[in-house]
């Protein structure tokens, strides 16, 4: 499944070689993380959401071909630093 996002990506983005995808798997749920350079976030995003969204089905319909449960979330330079500061 990593790999199926990681080509969906690289497909979308400019700078390939800054992204990432980590994967958790917590609670019968497989986590997946999605790191990409700040200038390709709203590329991977999309006007209103609908690239991400897309992303979301098709790995959701070949999660459920698979039989198994995940979610993808994006990483967010911005939030994390305000996080940070949240926990200090």
């Amino acid at each position: 499944m990593k790999e199926f996002i990681e080509y969906i990506l690289g497909q979308l983005v400019r700078h390939p070689e800054e992204m990432s995808v980590t994967e958790d798997e917590q609670n019968g749920f497989i986590t997946y993380k999605i790191d990409v350079s700040e200038e390709d976030m709203g590329l991977v995003i999309g006007k209103g959401g609908r690239t991400i969204r897309s992303i979301r089905s098709l790995v959701k319909a070949k999660a459920i071909k698979d039989g198994v449960r995940v979610r993808i979330d994006l990483v967010e330079e911005d939030n994390e630093e305000s996080r940070e500061d949240d926990q200090i």
